[in-house]
C-alpha cells in the first residue's frame, strides 16, 4: 500500500472526550454537592482540575489540537441553552439567584418548577435536555464558560479549538415550550439567533481562539428543502463575519447525504465528517462535488462509538484517498469520545489477548495519533503499529469466542411460527383478564425500587470476599421482603421484586450469558451524574442456566398478588452494549432473544403470570435515516416476539420503553404485540398517549404519571390531572397506572411518598368512572 505524504502535516484531534474522570470525580463531586457536602468551590475545583488532567492526557498522547467547551456539569445541549440565554421563565429566577443551582433546576427539577424534558441523542444512549423555545424567546450571548475554558488551555500552552452545538442542530432539537400553539417550529427562530452565535464566536476570537467547531449532527437524519436552506443560510451569514475565528462544521453519526453539497459550498473554512463505515458513502459524495479545495477536512476514521480496534490499513487508505479532496487532511475520531470508556488497560479481569481487541478512549486517542503520523510521513513510519494491528485483528477473527456452533444451529432453524403467539389479542385480553382479575387502571411500577448505599456495599463486599454468598443473598432477600411488604401495603395492584440483585438492567443477564465481557471500569455517561458499564458483546449468544427465575419466585412466596418477571428485551440488550461489529445486528438479536425466551418460559413453569421484557432502546437504534428503518423494525420486533410468544395466552406480556421520540415508532410498538406497554410521558405531559390514540393503538399501556428522573415527589392532584389526560386517549379499561421509569436512582422517601400518592390518584379517578 502507497499513500503520498500530505502538503501539510496532519494534526490529530478530537472532537470531545469523556467527562466524569478515572474514578468517576465528576459524578462524586455533583453529587455531593446536591446533598451538601461539597461546596461550589469545590465543586468547581474539582472540575477544573479534570479538565486540566483530560486535556494533559491528549497532548501527551501526541493530540495536536484538544477541544474546549465539551465539558459540562450535566449536558452540553443545556450548556448550550445557557450559552444561548433560552431559559425557560419557570426557571428564571432560580437561575438569576444562583447560576448553578438554576443550572441543576433546569436539569432535575425542583419541588415548585417542573426540570426541561430529556430525550436521547440521535440514536445514542446519551440523554440530552430538550430546549423549549416559543415565538416569544429572546436570545441573549452568555460566552463565558466557553472562552473560560478556552483559556484555561491556553493557559496550559496548548493548542485548543472550542467545540459548540451549531445553531441549526440546536433548534432541531428544541421543541415548542409548554403553552406554545401547536405547529412551531423552533427553526423559525435562526435568524434571531445567529446574532447570538456571531457574538460568542466574536468572543472566542477575543480570546485568542483561531479555530472553533459548530456541531450539526442534526444534518445526517433526513432533511426538508426548507431545513437544508435554513443551514445554507445559517453558514453563509455566519460565514461573512468579519470578526470571527476560522469555523470548522462538523458532523457525525451517519452520511451527510444531501446536507454534504450545502456545507461543502458555504462560506466555512473546514468540515470535520464521518468516515466510518456508517457514513462511508460520503467519501463518494464528497468527490463528487468536487472536494474542498483549500478548505480543512478533519477525517472522522476512528469509530467513537464502539470499542473495538480500528483497522488501522483500511483507515490510511481512507485517509490517502481524502488527500486529494481537500487542502489539507486532518485524522479525528469520527464523534466525541464521550460515547466509550476512558482506558481498556484498565480492565484487568479480561485475559491480555482479549483486551487488545478493545479500544477505549484513551486507545482510540493513540490510533488517532499514529494514523496521523502514518499519514504525514507514510506506512513505513507506523509499521510496527500495523503489524500489531493485523495481529490483534486476526486474533479475534479466529477466536473460538467468536462462533458456537450449536447457537447459530439454533437460530438457522427459527420459523415464522416461533415469532408470534398462539392467539390473537383479544382472546389473550379475556383469558388474562380472567386469570388475573385486576381493577380498573390497574397500578404497578416498571421495575427497579432504589439501589440503596447498603446495597451497593453489599454487592462490593462480595466482589471482595468481605462477605460469603450465603451473607449477600440473605441480604437480598431481606430487600426483597421490604419491597413487597411496601407495595401491598401502598395498595399496588401488580408488584415487582425490585431488583435489589441486579447491578443494572443490561449488565446483569451479560455477566449470565455467554458470548459476553463484562468491564470493571468501563463507565459512560447516560445522562447527568448516571453512569453505566456497558458490556461487551463479543461472541455467540447463549444461557447455560435461568437468571431470574429463583428471585422473581421468592417474591411471589411473599404475596398473593401477582408479581411480574422482569426481564431486559434483546434489542436493548444490543443497544446497551458495545454490539459486535463482525455479524449482522439482526443475527446478534436472534441469538438473544432465543437465550431470553428460554428465560421467559421457565419463569411462566415457576408460575409467573406477567411478565415484562423491557425494550426502552428500541426507538433510540432507529436508524436516523428513514430509509434504512424498515429493515431494522423487521428484525427488531421479531426479536421481541421471539423471546415473548413461547407462552400460554393467559400470561401477560409487558413492555417498557422511556425517553424517546414513540411518535416515530408507534407502528412499531403495534408490531411488538406485547399485552401491555409502559411508556415515559410526564415532561411531554402525556403526548405519547395522544400519539397512540391517534394511531389507534389497541391494547393496554401505561403513560408515565410521574417523573423518576427529578428528586420531586408530584402532588395527588397532579397525578391525577396526568390521569385525566390519559383518559382522553386510552379507555378507562386500558389504561395503566405507573411511573415513567424504574426507581433505582431515586431515594426510599419520595419513592414512598409519590408511589403514594400516585396510588391515591388512581382511587380517585377510578371513583369518577
Amino acid at each position: 500500500m502507497t499513500t503520498k505524504p500530505a502538503a501539510a502535516a496532519a494534526r490529530a484531534t478530537v472532537y470531545g472526550y469523556p467527562r466524569q474522570g478515572q474514578h468517576r470525580e465528576l459524578k462524586k463531586a455533583i453529587e455531593g454537592y446536591w446533598k451538601g457536602r461539597v461546596t461550589a468551590d469545590a465543586l468547581r475545583a474539582t472540575a477544573a482540575e479534570l479538565r486540566r488532567a483530560t486535556w494533559r492526557q491528549l497532548a501527551e498522547a501526541g493530540v495536536d489540537e484538544v477541544p474546549t467547551g465539551d465539558f459540562s456539569y450535566y449536558d452540553h445541549v443545556l450548556d448550550t441553552t445557557v450559552m444561548v440565554g433560552a431559559i425557560p421563565d419557570r426557571h428564571r429566577a432560580a437561575v438569576a439567584a444562583d447560576p448553578l443551582d438554576g443550572y441543576f433546576a433546569m436539569a432535575r427539577g425542583t419541588q415548585d418548577a417542573a426540570p426541561l424534558e430529556m430525550t436521547k441523542w440521535f440514536d445514542t444512549n446519551y440523554h440530552y435536555l430538550v430546549p423549549e423555545l416559543g415565538p416569544n424567546t429572546v436570545f441573549t450571548a452568555d460566552s463565558a464558560k466557553q472562552v473560560a475554558e478556552y483559556g484555561e488551555a491556553l493557559a496550559l500552552g496548548l493548542t485548543a479549538r472550542p467545540v459548540l452545538v451549531g445553531p441549526v442542530t440546536y433548534l432541531l432539537l428544541a421543541k415548542p415550550a409548554p403553552g406554545v400553539a401547536p405547529g412551531f417550529d423552533p427553526l423559525t427562530l435562526l435568524d434571531r439567533l445567529l446574532p447570538v452565535y456571531a457574538e460568542v464566536l466574536a468572543d472566542l476570537r477575543a480570546a485568542g481562539a483561531e479555530w472553533v467547531q459548530l456541531d450539526e449532527p442534526g444534518l445526517v437524519e433526513d432533511r426538508t428543502p426548507a431545513e437544508l436552506n435554513a443551514a445554507a443560510r445559517a453558514y453563509r451569514d455566519l460565514g461573512a463575519l468579519t470578526d470571527r475565528p476560522r469555523l470548522l462544521v462538523a458532523s457525525y453519526f451517519g452520511r451527510l447525504g444531501e446536507a454534504l453539497p450545502v456545507l461543502a459550498k458555504a462560506p466555512v473554512d473546514g468540515l470535520a465528517l464521518d468516515f466510518t463505515e456508517a457514513a462511508a458513502a460520503d467519501l463518494d459524495a464528497l468527490a463528487a462535488v468536487g472536494g474542498l479545495s483549500g478548505k480543512r477536512l478533519v477525517a472522522g476514521v476512528v469509530n467513537g462509538r464502539n470499542v473495538w480496534v480500528n483497522d488501522l490499513e483500511k483507515s490510511l487508505a481512507t485517509l490517502g484517498t481524502l488527500l486529494g479532496l481537500a487542502g489539507r487532511v486532518d485524522v479525528s475520531a469520527s464523534c466525541s469520545l464521550l460515547h466509550v470508556p476512558l482506558d481498556a488497560s484498565a480492565e484487568r479481569d479480561i485475559a491480555p489477548q482479549i483486551r487488545r481487541w478493545l479500544a477505549f478512549a484513551r486507545q482510540k486517542t493513540a490510533e488517532v495519533v499514529t494514523l496521523a503520523r502514518g499519514l504525514t510521513r507514510g506506512p513505513d513510519a507506523i509499521a510496527a503499529e500495523l503489524s500489531a494491528n493485523r495481529a490483534d485483528l486476526a486474533s479475534r477473527a479466529a477466536s473460538p469466542i467468536t462462533r458456537d456452533p450449536a447457537v447459530r444451529a439454533r437460530t438457522a432453524a427459527v420459523t415464522a411460527a416461533d415469532a408470534h403467539r398462539s392467539q390473537p389479542y383479544p382472546e389473550r385480553s379475556a383469558a388474562q383478564r380472567a386469570h388475573l382479575r385486576l381493577p380498573l387502571l390497574p397500578t404497578t411500577t416498571i421495575g427497579s425500587f432504589p439501589q440503596t448505599g447498603d446495597l451497593r456495599t453489599a454487592r462490593a463486599d462480595l466482589r471482595a470476599g468481605r462477605i460469603g454468598r450465603d451473607g449477600y443473598e440473605e441480604r437480598i432477600r431481606a430487600e426483597i421482603r421490604e419491597v413487597i411488604a411496601f407495595q401491598e401495603k401502598a395498595g399496588l395492584d401488580v408488584l415487582v421484586h425490585g431488583e435489589a440483585e441486579r447491578n443494572d438492567m443490561v449488565q446483569y443477564f451479560a455477566e449470565q450469558l455467554t458470548g459476553y465481557l463484562a468491564t470493571q471500569h468501563g463507565w459512560v455517561q447516560s445522562y447527568g451524574t448516571r453512569y453505566v458499564r456497558p458490556p461487551i458483546l463479543a461472541g455467540d449468544i447463549s444461557r447455560p442456566e435461568p437468571m431470574t427465575v429463583r428471585w422473581t419466585t421468592y417474591a411471589q412466596s411473599l404475596t398473593d398478588r401477582p408479581v411480574k418477571g422482569m426481564l431486559t428485551g434483546p434489542v436493548t440488550m444490543l443497544a446497551w452494549s458495545f454490539v459486535r461489529d463482525d455479524q449482522p445486528l439482526a443475527e446478534t438479536a436472534r441469538q438473544v432473544a432465543l437465550a431470553l425466551r428460554d428465560e421467559v418460559n421457565d419463569l411462566e413453569a415457576a408460575g409467573t403470570s406477567v411478565i415484562q421484557v423491557d425494550e426502552p432502546a428500541l426507538r433510540e437504534t432507529l436508524p436516523l435515516r428513514s430509509a434504512d428503518r424498515p429493515a431494522y423494525l423487521e428484525w427488531a420486533t421479531e426479536a421481541f416476539r421471539l423471546t415473548t410468544s413461547g407462552v400460554r395466552p393467559d400470561t401477560q406480556i409487558h413492555t417498557h420503553m422511556c425517553y424517546a421520540e414513540f411518535g416515530d415508532v408507534v407502528r412499531a410498538i403495534d408490531a411488538l404485540d406485547a399485552d401491555v406497554i409502559s411508556l415515559e410521558a410526564t415532561r411531554s405531559h402525556m403526548q405519547v398517549a395522544r400519539e397512540l390514540a391517534a394511531y389507534g393503538y389497541p391494547r393496554e399501556a401505561g403513560p408515565g404519571v410521574y417523573d423518576i428522573h427529578s428528586p420531586r415527589v408530584p402532588g395527588t392532584g397532579e397525578v391525577a390531572d396526568l390521569l385525566r389526560l390519559g383518559l382522553e386517549a386510552v379507555p378507562a379499561e386500558r389504561l395503566w397506572v405507573n411511573p415513567d421509569c424504574g426507581l433505582k436512582t431515586r431515594g426510599w422517601p419520595e419513592v414512598r411518598a409519590a408511589l403514594e400518592n400516585l396510588v391515591a390518584a388512581a382511587l380517585t379517578v377510578r371513583t369518577e368512572i
